[in-house]
């Protein structure tokens, strides 16, 4: 808007008319960003920390790399079970009140792990904390999908930066687990306790946020509203299923198992605390990156062109073995891999009607979570009976299979 320069009362409206508009826009995004801490504390603290507390955990309970990644498969099994009770609660409690009991669900069973040292104990807290991160982060979707409405031109760009939130959690991690772990016997339970401080305070920012954009949607709900629509059926995007999962089986070899692949190679642990810094702000970072593309994409196209970046990334430190190799190789994966994420709340956004987001967000999280079950054990068997360089080739080849699959899914619609 152009200020009114023959009036100079007219032009001090204007100016002020357009300050209130901008307000208004940077709003959305705003909340965006504090829902976002919930993606942090469900994927940055209680998943991905794992991968730098998992050498210190092996060395002391003596672990194998099939028992390493076991660990991640429990979590992996309760994501599963959160998101098959999702859609049911979702009919009975709002996004806001499962978000919110999903994340102080999620300290205190982070706390926990800072008490107990049997693996069979460890296995049993994974599993409920990831009941609780899929609450989290599927309420957290929807939630972000509704905020997508009242800015629908940075649809892109607020889904980006709710599943971008991923990359706080894992740069504070990569700064608070090497902080805390102490060389001594279970001098890893230390660091749970950090985390869980962490949760907590990414929690009370976070819930304020989901109890907003909960309040308008529920507003919006309660509204008269247009004509009935059909559900989709699921098998119309099959191929965007099939693709994503097999971007939770590959994904989760490489961030459980790459730290453990670097330190192998005789990396210091600067270099790989480097490496965890450069991957999360990289995932921060894929929110601009890639935000206009998920507005264009109401296919596949999205899903497939993530997977094989994914690919490509993972395959880099399994060939070469160099810190810059390293480096590079976690740029790429830190600026994509949340973006597969975002990716098919995107298509669910594009080609769902809004009563049915809740529903096609939670098959998505279904057949991810049974990829990411999969993978952790599969890969640190491969590791265990060959070696981890030959673990993450597979998670390479897996992944561009699911490019292959994602390739395959056409838009079901033409309207958002």
């Amino acid at each position: 808007m152009q200020p009114n320069t023959d009036n100079p009362i007219a032009g001090r409206i204007e100016a002020a008319s357009a300050r209130r508009e901008d307000s208004e826009s940077l709003a959305p995004l705003w909340l965006a960003v504090r829902l976002s801490l919930g993606s942090a504390i469900a994927l940055g603290f209680v998943r991905f920390s794992y991968a730098l507390l998992l050498p210190a955990m092996k060395a002391d309970l003596g672990w194998s790399f099939a028992q390493a990644g076991a660990m991640n498969t429990a979590n992996a099994a309760g994501y599963l079970i959160g998101a098959a009770m999702f859609p049911w609660l979702a009919r009975h409690r709002s996004p806001g009140a499962l978000f919110v009991a999903g994340a102080y669900a999620v300290i205190v069973l982070t706390a926990l792990c800072g008490l107990v040292s049997d693996t069979s104990m460890l296995l049993a807290q994974r599993l409920v904390a990831g009941v609780g991160s899929a609450f989290i982060f599927i309420s957290g979707g929807v939630l972000a999908a509704r905020l997508t409405t009242a800015a629908p031109r940075r649809g892109g760009l607020i889904l980006g930066l709710y599943y971008g939130g991923t990359g706080y959690g894992i740069v504070l991690s990569s700064m608070l687990v090497p902080a805390t772990v102490r060389a001594v016997p279970h001098g890893w339970q230390h660091a749970w306790f950090a985390l869980a401080a962490a949760c907590a305070v990414c929690a009370m920012l976070a819930r304020g946020a989901a109890r907003r954009i909960d309040a308008a949607g529920a507003a919006i709900a309660r509204a008269p509203g247009g004509p009935v629509r059909q559900r989709t059926a699921w098998w119309r995007y099959s191929p965007a299923l099939g693709g994503y999962g097999l971007f939770g089986v590959g994904y989760i070899g490489y961030m459980t198992f790459i730290v453990a692949l670097l330190r192998s190679e005789g990396m210091s642990q600067g270099v790989v605390c480097a490496f965890y810094i450069a991957l999360g702000v990289a995932t921060v970072a894929s929110a601009r990156i890639w935000s206009r593309f998920l507005d264009r994409t109401r296919g596949g196209l999205a899903l497939a062109t993530f997977n094989a970046l994914l690919g490509i990334a993972t395959l880099m430190p399994a060939l070469f073995s160099h810190p810059v190799a390293a480096a590079i190789s976690g740029v790429i994966f830190g600026a994509t891999f949340l973006s597969a994420v975002a990716s098919t709340t995107a298509f669910v956004r594009h080609n769902l009607s809004s009563d049915e987001w809740a529903r096609g967000i939670s098959a998505f999280t279904i057949v991810f979570a049974f990829g990411q079950i999969a993978g952790p054990v599969a890969i640190g068997w491969v590791s265990d009976n060959a070696s981890l360089t030959r673990g993450l080739v597979y998670s390479s080849a897996v992944l561009l299979l699911g490019a292959l699959f994602a390739a395959c899914q056409r838009p079901l619609s033409r309207h958002p």
